[in-house]
């Protein structure tokens, strides 16, 4: 199954690229920076044709043309998130991912993210219990606490201090916002940054959770629980040192 989607997530790619330019149309979804655009509903469009003639038993839970409802735990689930970083998209023609989850029973079993610009494919899995960029095999990154690394922040979170966001982040080395939950996760898995603190939908976090927690690393949602594959949620992904700290510190603030 993992060289079907891979060769899926290639072929999506040269139709975004081919997208750019003046064939580009962009709508506004709940503002102004809140974007969506032709090729994200084509490019989920293409995926789950692939899918369905793959595995027309599979189910789709994806951000475009109303399918952003489908619950997680029963059945195969393919997660979409055709274009994630729309605003990116638009107004930098880089720094976007495409995404895929395959779920099984609500159990996570393959995680996809290609950074489409710069051709970085990382994937991986239970499935086949490896975790790889491109072909070759990533080890577990180092077990870094807050303030020896770099954690990605949502902007809002910080700004506003919602869930204590911005004493967090200033416990660490730096915060980045980079505009692109697939980037942020990407560099996790890197070892670039430790951990990443938003509110994301499920097709944002789908992905990179299952390869986070299959190299180690930790994820959950407000309140140290399970995250819940229902709307947009908050979300933390971080080293196990680096989520101990973060809890700890929620609970002390709390």
């Amino acid at each position: 199954m993992e060289q079907e989607i891979i060769s899926w997530i290639y072929e999506a790619a040269e139709r975004i690229k081919a997208g750019l330019g003046d064939a580009l149309k962009v709508d506004q979804k709940s503002g102004r920076t809140d974007l969506v655009t032709n090729v994200d509903k084509e490019t989920q469009d293409f995926i789950v044709s692939k899918i369905k003639a793959f595995d027309p038993e599979a189910k789709i839970l994806g951000e475009e043309n109303g399918q952003d409802e489908t619950p997680i735990d029963h059945g195969r689930v393919f997660v979409i998130d055709p274009i994630d970083g729309t605003l990116n998209f638009v107004m930098q023609q880089e720094n976007f991912c495409i995404m895929i989850a395959v779920y099984e029973e609500g159990v996570g079993q393959l995680g996809f993210i290609y950074d489409v610009m710069r051709d970085e494919l990382f994937w991986g899995g239970p499935k086949v219990g490896k975790v790889f960029y491109n072909n070759e095999e990533l080890s577990a990154p180092e077990n870094k606490s807050l303030n020896q690394g770099l954690l990605g922040m949502n902007l809002a979170l910080y700004r506003k201090n919602i869930y204590h966001a911005q004493e967090i982040g200033n416990q660490s080395m730096g915060v980045r916002v980079l505009g692109c939950a697939g980037l942020d996760f990407i560099a996790i898995l890197k070892g670039t940054q430790i951990g990443y603190v938003s509110s994301l939908s499920p097709w944002d976090y789908a992905a990179g959770k299952i390869m986070m927690e299959l190299l180690g690393m930790l994820t959950c949602g407000a309140d140290q629980k399970p995250l819940s594959f229902k709307g947009r949620e908050f979300f933390i992904g971080a080293t196990q040192a680096a989520m101990q700290e973060i809890q700890a510190f929620d609970e002390e603030k709390n």
